[in-house]
Order: structure tokens, then C-alpha cells, then sequence
């Protein structure tokens, strides 16, 4: 069976690549298509693949990806594939679903709908100011319809979640089957010899919408002790916060999975207050035994069962935190019955209902 592999960008890591190297382990043959690589980031997990790229591949455009938006989805179409390939599988939150092809089954794997093009007013204000982002809705309509244009041409869908499968079917129109995403469970994994700490957790990309801010506020409010994993736009927000606060500590990014690992299994719980496409921080955190503190929206919702592995709260605020954060501490959790909630995200399960969606369609 000839397979082709298509992903939007290879420049940095994150949860869309990590699904693309457990692709890649299940069909590694497949060449990789994307819109641009980046040696220098990624090198290290793509030196021996066989990789072709579009004509915005350049330096200059890899660092600055993100003002190219409105020519993305025509790189995308300058990926022909022609008629060499039995299987096209697109790994996708943006433009490669519209790739060109003929004659191949195309199944797609849509991570998220394009974020900038949907929902500008929550993911556009990191990128650009208010003012240009409302001079540059004509371009946003464009790549909206351009982006439900090329959502048409995948033959099967799947998604990360029911929350996406939602958004798919009301931008896109198109039904998709959910198949949760696997956690690294060979680093994110229960270890009964590590004790529990005193002390909370937030961890990942400290972005605006991610709500880091909040957390640090309703910590300071409580006087409840807090750890701050990530990197990110809010970084200097974030550490200017803490700065001087007692029980309050920045840990900037965590490269070594396995000290991620033991940070997040000492902690409570991990504090979740976004709304997650599928929610892997919650994943990885109940994998380790460490419920969540969760709100009640998006995937999150999906992995947390309130009371058993974390607690859900449903007002997005301080006052909500503060609250959830209340009835946890009068809550007991079980580690290892916390992190048995998380086998269905085990790599081996994604990768067996995986191919039991390409045997049904090939």
C-alpha cells in the first residue's frame, strides 16, 4: 500500500506532532508533505525521512509563518501528489486537507478547524492588534471560506473529540468520527514510589487564552502554593505576577519529559481553566495520577469525570477556580485509580482503531 503522510508545518513540537510521529511509526515508509520544515527545530526527529515541501519554504517565511495566512491555503494546493499514493492521510489544524491529489482515498485527521479563520477574536489578539485584525477581516472571510472549501475533499474525517467533532459539523458540515489522541504513555505514566507535595500545578504554552493569569491571581487570593511550568507570550506577565509571592514559583519550560513527569505526579492537581480542543495536559496529568482541576468546557469535560478523576468548575473566573479549588481540598483522590482512567489513551489503542478506520475503507 502506498501512503503519503501530509502535515501543515514542521517547526516546532507540540500535540499535532506528536500524532504525526505515531503515524509516521505505523507507516514509516510515507513520505512527508508539508508547507514548510524547519531543520533547526525538528532536525533531530525528520533527518531520515523523506520530506517535500511548498514554495513558501524559506528561512524567512518559517519565522514568520503566521503573516503569510492568506497564501497558506495556496501553498497547500501546490502539494500535488498526482496519482502516486493508494492512502493521503492529512494531519491537520489548518490548509494540507486541501492538498491535490487523484484518485487516492483521502483520510484526514483535523486536529481543529482553522482557529484563525473561525474564532479570530480568541486565537488573532497573541498575533496582531485589535485594529488590524478588524482592517484584515476581509482576508479572514476569504481563508474562512477558502478553509470550508478545502474541508470538503477528505473522504473520511476524524477528530480528536467530541468537542471538535461539534465544530467540524457546524463550520465544515462534514461528520467525524472521534479517536482521542495517545499521551507518550511511556513517559506519562502512575509511579506509586512518588509521594505527593504540597503544591499546585499549571503547565504548558502561556498564551492569553490559556488563562495563566487568572490562575496566578485566585492562587494569590487563596495563599494556596503553585508551580508555573511553560513559555510562552505571557511569559514576562506571568513572571512579574509572581514575583515576590510567597508559595508562588516559575519554572520556565521543562525539556526533560521525565522531570515534566515528576513535577506534574508530586503535584495536587493540575489546573486546567481554558477550553481545550482535546486537552492533553489533562491527559498526561491524570496518566500520572494527578487529578485535574478542570473547566467544564471543550475537551476537558471529555477526560474529566467530576469527582472521580478531578473537578469540573463552570463559571471561567476567579471566584470559579476559587471555588473548585474549595471542594478539592475537602475531596480525597485515589493516585492509581486517577491514572487507570487514562489507559484509552494509550498509543497501542490509537493505533489499533487507527487502522481499524483504514482497513474499512481501503
Amino acid at each position: 500500500m502506498r501512503v503519503a503522510l501530509v502535515h501543515d508545518y514542521l517547526d516546532q513540537f507540540g500535540g499535532q506532532e506528536r500524532v504525526l510521529l505515531n503515524l509516521i511509526e505505523m507507516f514509516p515508509e510515507a513520505p512527508i508533505y508539508t508547507l514548510l520544515y524547519e531543520p533547526k527545530s525538528l532536525g533531530h526527529l525528520f533527518k531520515n525521512k523523506e520530506i517535500h515541501t511548498s514554495f513558501i519554504d524559506t528561512p524567512f517565511v518559517r519565522k514568520r509563518h503566521r503573516l503569510f495566512i492568506p497564501i497558506l491555503g495556496h501553498a497547500a494546493q501546490s502539494l500535488n501528489l498526482g496519482d502516486k499514493y493508494d492512502l493521503i492521510i492529512t494531519n491537520t489544524m489548518g490548509f494540507v486537507k486541501g492538498v491535490r491529489y487523484k484518485n487516492s482515498v483521502h483520510i484526514s485527521y483535523i486536529h481543529s478547524p482553522l482557529r484563525y479563520a473561525w474564532e479570530p477574536w480568541t486565537y488573532l489578539p497573541d498575533l496582531f492588534p485589535k485594529p488590524l485584525i478588524w482592517a484584515g477581516m476581509p482576508a479572514i472571510q476569504y481563508v474562512r471560506w477558502q478553509d470550508k472549501k478545502f474541508s470538503q475533499k477528505p473522504d473520511h474525517i476524524l477528530t480528536n473529540s467530541n468537542h471538535i467533532a461539534d465544530k467540524i459539523n457546524n463550520y465544515y458540515g462534514r461528520e467525524a468520527k472521534v479517536l482521542n489522541p495517545p499521551i507518550e504513555d511511556h513517559v506519562f505514566y502512575y509511579d506509586p514510589k512518588i509521594e505527593k507535595q504540597n503544591y499546585y500545578l499549571i503547565y504548558g504554552r502561556i498564551i492569553h487564552y490559556k488563562k495563566f493569569l487568572m490562575v496566578i491571581h485566585a492562587f494569590k487570593k487563596m495563599g494556596l502554593p503553585l508551580k508555573v511550568v511553560g513559555a510562552g507570550p505571557e511569559e514576562y506577565a506571568v513572571k512579574k505576577l509572581i514575583n515576590g509571592s510567597d508559595g508562588l514559583e516559575y519554572l520556565s519550560f521543562v525539556e526533560d519529559e521525565n522531570k515534566l513527569r515528576e513535577i506534574i505526579a508530586k503535584a495536587k492537581a493540575v489546573i486546567v481553566p481554558q477550553i481545550e480542543d482535546f486537552g492533553l495536559v489533562s491527559a498526561e496529568s491524570i496518566a500520572c495520577g494527578t487529578p485535574v482541576i478542570g473547566y467544564n468546557a471543550g475537551g476537558t469535560a471529555e477526560i474529566i469525570e467530576d469527582g472521580l478523576n478531578g473537578i469540573l468548575f463552570g463559571e471561567q473566573s476567579e471566584n470559579g477556580l476559587i471555588e473548585a479549588v474549595q471542594r478539592f481540598e475537602k475531596r480525597t483522590f485515589n493516585p492509581k485509580r486517577v491514572s487507570e482512567t487514562a489507559e484509552k489513551y494509550s498509543k497501542k489503542r490509537f493505533r489499533e482503531e487507527f487502522m481499524k478506520v483504514v482497513n474499512s475503507v481501503l
